[in-house]
């Protein structure tokens, strides 16, 4: 009789069976429960299967998105190793706490960001720890951060399918993942990885980013293929998954980041997503 309950059970199965408390193949859950102070409606992974392609810029041109479209947004930055968030919106203060937990700091654009970079002391210290401690510290900006009533937390991941993409889809509830490439050949089975991954842990995935599309000539307005020619279209057809934007090298974004000035840069070629 038991044997009959271990096998090919649903969870709406599950939720009335007699044996749900002893039943060896329900899975078992691992999410933690957010900071009592959070009130998150909804959790969008950023994540790519190589570094380079400019994940930090499509996660924060996401978050910009959103916030002009009058939702409150955070950031958490889980690339704990590379983080680059807090700078590119000028955000240089050290983050503070109290009994309750951390409060996320405040851009100028009132978007909200966890960083390792606002708890460091000097933030070109570089972060020399092993898996399982950065893994612990993603956990924590979920569970120890007053990150307050957000409609969008963008959660900016380390690129590759190692520890901290793995700690966010088993401890966080996900609600989807943004893919973020390039147009390159190799991409294509970059690309796979990153979904194959999302789709194992049953996360949802919205969509694919490819960045660096192509460079707009400023004279004649010719569109440059510096990466070559875009293979998104095929590869998002063959995972039947939506193309949600190809974002060219725009110089006036590049100046946005290199001044520090996120919170005031546009991206055109991202406005009709919808997550």
């Amino acid at each position: 009789m038991a044997d009959e309950h271990s096998n090919g059970c649903s969870e709406e199965s599950c939720a009335g069976c007699a044996h749900a408390g002893s039943c060896e193949s329900k899975k078992e859950d691992f999410r933690v429960p957010a900071n009592k102070y959070s009130q998150i409606k909804k959790v969008i992974g950023v994540i790519s299967g190589k570094g380079g392609v400019g994940k930090s810029l499509v996660t924060a041109s996401l978050a910009r998105m959103m916030r002009e479209k009058g939702y409150t947004v955070g950031i958490l930055d889980a690339d704990i190793t590379g983080p680059s968030i807090p700078k590119m919106y000028g955000v240089h203060e050290t983050a503070k706490g109290s009994d309750e937990g951390m409060f996320p700091c405040i851009a100028k654009d009132e978007t909200r960001i966890m960083s390792v970079n606002l708890l460091l002391e000097d933030e070109d210290t570089p972060v020399i720890w092993r898996g399982p401690v950065i893994a612990g510290v993603v956990t924590q900006f979920w569970t120890d951060v007053m990150w307050g009533d957000i409609d969008y937390l963008f959660v900016d991941m380390p690129p590759g399918t190692g520890d901290v993409p793995l700690t966010v889809f088993q401890s966080l509830p996900v609600d989807g993942v943004v893919i973020v490439t390039s147009p390159q050949d190799l991409v294509q089975m970059i690309v796979k990885k990153a979904y194959n991954m999302a789709k194992q842990m049953n996360i949802p995935v919205l969509g694919v980013v490819e960045n660096y599309s192509y460079v707009k000539c400023p004279d004649c307005g010719k569109e440059i293929k510096v990466f070559g020619e875009s293979h998104i279209d095929e590869i998002a057809a063959e995972l039947n998954m939506p193309v949600l934007g190809k974002m060219p090298i725009d110089m006036k974004i590049a100046e946005a980041v290199d001044a520090e000035k996120f919170y005031e840069a546009e991206n055109p070629y991202l406005q009709d997503i919808e997550l």
